[in-house]
């Protein structure tokens, strides 16, 4: 009777550890969940149409290219860089890439020369973002409307000792749309200028912008001119 009495204590002692260790029955668990992939961004800032659709990001060998679109309803508005090569002909390619964007309203541009390689992926991110951007609720919109509010007017012919410059501007409402150039003097500066200069007015919606360096008299008659325009607008 007395050996039986460790027996028991060790026995008891035994399922100590596996009572104190027992599995738990909390069938409960904290799954990490991944966020999805983001849709083209959209904003309304500046108006309720207002959508930023940022483009594929293009590698090239120069290196990755990507642009931002900001559309006011199905139009255009403007084009931002969020990613290019850091190339001379890089950064005096894209105001013109832009400009040309904003022309033609599409991806439907041509390569700008010297930097071909930069002008062919900035077409491909920029195709990417017209297909990526949603269906505007505001596309059924009379345009007649549109057409009505929109006046051309061409600013006055400045003389300068390189040349004419005149430039035709066109209004939607209050905003300047577009900018063209009616008469220009044939020098590469010019050339080269023009459209840095038309980038600059249709982001500061005004003709208090810099000169292009190089092209001072060319800049000078050209913010004249486009003064001149709006003053005149009705």
């Amino acid at each position: 009777m007395k050996r039986a009495i460790p027996v028991l204590v060790l026995t008891v002692a035994g399922l100590i550890p596996v009572w104190r260790y027992a599995p738990s029955t909390d069938t409960s668990s904290t799954t990490e969940v991944a966020e999805p992939a983001s849709a083209p961004s959209t904003s309304s800032s500046g108006g309720a149409s207002n959508q930023v659709v940022a483009g594929s990001t293009i590698k090239t060998e120069k290196g990755p290219v990507q642009v931002e679109v900001t559309f006011d309803g199905d139009k255009i508005s403007s084009v931002r860089m969020l990613q290019q090569p850091n190339h001379p002909q890089t950064k005096a390619a894209v105001p013109k890439l832009i400009a040309e964007t904003l022309t033609a309203q599409s991806a439907d541009i041509d390569a700008v020369s010297g930097a071909t390689i930069t002008s062919e992926g900035y077409v491909e991110s920029l195709q990417a973002a017209i297909d990526a951007k949603p269906a505007s609720s505001s596309s059924s919109s009379s345009p007649s409307a549109s057409a009505a509010a929109s006046q051309v007017v061409a600013g006055s012919a400045v003389g300068t000792e390189k040349g004419t410059v005149q430039v035709e501007v066109t209004f939607e409402g209050d905003k300047i749309d577009a900018v063209r150039m009616l008469q220009q003097p044939n020098h590469p500066q010019t050339k080269a200028a023009v459209p840095k200069l038309i980038a600059e007015t249709l982001e500061a919606q005004s003709s208090d912008i810099d000169a292009v360096s190089g092209a001072t008299i060319t800049s000078e008659g050209y913010v004249e001119s486009l003064q001149a325009a709006i003053d005149a607008k009705g």
